[in-house]
This record gives C-alpha cells, structure tokens and sequence, in this order.
C-alpha cells in the first residue's frame, strides 16, 4: 500500500484514516466502519489511490453506504466514481463540483463531471446513520468557500477534514486566513471531541488547533505580494511539515504565474 491508514477503534465505531503519500498531497479519505456499513468521506485526488481506498475498504468486509464529499476542492472528489455508492454533499459544495466541468487527474485520465457531481443534497443538523448520531454542520470561509464538519458526539470524533490540517503545510488560495482563524477557533470551543480527523495529514488531538493557530498567524505575518518569497520563508518556519507542493498551488491562485 502507498497511503498510511491509521485505526481509531471507538467501541462500536471504528475510523480507518488514509493518508496518500507526499506526492499526492497527504490528502485523506475516512472511513467510518460502524455496525453494518462504512460512511466514506472525501475520495482522493489521484484515481489510483481512491482505488487503494475502495480496496481496503472492501476488505472490512462492509458495503460502503455512502460517500461524503465535504467541500468542493478535486483533491477530495476527484475519485467519487470509485467508491460505487451514493455521493453526499452540502448544495452549494454540489453546485461548485458542477460548475468546474470535466477534469484530469495527475496520469491524465479524464474524470467527467457527471462522475463526481454529488447527488444526495445534506442538510445540517444531525442523521442516525446504523445507529451512530453524526451531525453535520456547514461552514463558511478559511480553507474553502464551503465545508462541511461532521461530528461523531458519542465517540469524541470530529471530521474536521480541511480546516483542520496535520503537520502538512497549508493551502492558502482561498485567501481567507481571517476566516479560517475564525472557524478554528469556533471548532476548538467545542471540548467534546478529543480526536480531529484533518484533512491532509494524520488524525490528530486537539493540540492540533493551536498548532494550526501558530501557522496561520505566521502564514499572515509572512505573506506578501511574492509568491516565492513566501514560501521560503514558511518552508524555513515549519521545515518537517509534508505537502509542499500545497504552497505552490496556493500560490497560483494568490500570486499568478509567478509562482507556477
């Protein structure tokens, strides 16, 4: 296997967190085995590892019910055709899947919009789903213009997916550092969830929000008007952090070519 799948067992729930390799932007898909079934969340950028995801999945020995695509960046719905069930989606998340049209993935296979335009429409609020409460809630700003955060409240689980990344460095394109602070901190005045699921990177604890904290006060510290003065500067503050290749991308979208 290239990803790294790391087990939570919470009694009756078990999360199965995969994590793709570096080159593959430590992007990471859940897998929420309860009782009967498996709640997916997030589907990979690269088909071949959403294919790595499907086939670990299978080996639990449960259908997958459901995938739940939590906001509308292809790094985290690129593979929905894969998983052969049911795509999820806040509407607005759905709506700025449709709009991005057909795309590639990194080996250049053609991924048809219709493949991975989610058709099940979540409204916040809370779902039974086997018997596990999960709660959805729809964010606002930071990472995405649209997130959605899932709460497992009896198993102290948070599906924070991208507000919340690992030790992996940021993607900034949405140029929304303000919002993002502001989201944070809403997530880390709830003490009922003491393991975070990010999005890029590992499952964490809730040592994760001031580190995060930190990197974002210096990312608004460090981010001028040069892309590539930036992220010199913020390779050199957080040398061990994964996922480079997300400054660069960031960059693309704040600072154009110039830092292509």
């Amino acid at each position: 296997m290239n990803g790294t799948v790391t087990v939570i067992d919470k009694g009756t729930v078990r999360v199965h967190s995969y994590m793709a390799p570096d080159d593959s932007l430590n992007v990471t898909t859940q897998l929420i085995e309860t009782p009967a079934r498996i709640v997916a969340v997030d589907a990979q950028y690269a088909l071949g590892y959403a294919d790595e995801v499907v086939a670990y999945a299978a080996g639990l020995g449960k259908p997958i019910d459901r995938l739940i695509i939590t906001h509308a960046h292809p790094d985290h719905f690129h593979g929905a055709a894969r998983f052969g069930a049911p795509a999820h989606a806040l509407p607005a998340v759905r709506d700025q899947i449709a709009a991005q049209g057909e795309a590639q993935d990194p080996t250049g296979t053609l991924i048809p919009v219709s493949d991975v335009t989610p058709s099940v429409a979540i409204s916040p609020g809370t779902e039974v789903i086997d018997g596990v409460p999960f709660v959805f809630e729809a964010v606002a700003g930071g990472e995405a213009a649209d997130e959605l955060v899932i709460g497992l409240p009896e198993q102290g689980v948070l599906v924070a997916q991208d507000l919340v990344y690992h030790a992996t460095h940021l993607f900034l394109g949405n140029n929304d550092i303000d919002g993002w602070q502001q989201a944070l901190d809403t997530l880390a005045a709830d003490t009922s969830y003491d393991t975070i699921l990010a999005g890029h990177g590992l499952p964490a604890t809730r040592a994760v929000f001031t580190e995060l904290r930190g990197y974002l006060t210096a990312a608004h510290e460090l981010l001028g008007d040069d892309g590539e003065a930036y992220k010199k500067a913020i390779l050199e503050r957080y040398p061990s952090y994964g996922g480079p290749f997300l400054i660069d991308i960031g960059n693309q979208y704040l600072f154009g070519a110039q830092s292509a």
